[in-house]
């Protein structure tokens, strides 16, 4: 279990957290690749595999998806 609550291993469970250990969990519970994604980022909507984006203000984690 991660501090916000969610499994680390769960794409939707990094909510809460600071960006550093949200990137240290990633990593440790196997995600391809981590995506960080500023207020009013550009970004692209295909779909990866094994891709984590985390939706970052102020350096917390707003939000977490798969792909």
């Amino acid at each position: 279990m991660t501090e916000s609550g969610g499994v680390a291993g769960d794409a939707e469970g990094y909510a809460g957290l600071r960006i550093e250990r949200a990137r240290e969990l990633a990593r440790r519970h196997g995600w391809a690749s981590v995506r960080v994604l500023e207020p009013d980022a550009v970004i692209t909507m295909e779909y990866r595999e094994g891709r984590l984006n985390l939706a970052v203000r102020d350096g917390v984690v707003e939000r977490s998806w798969e792909g």
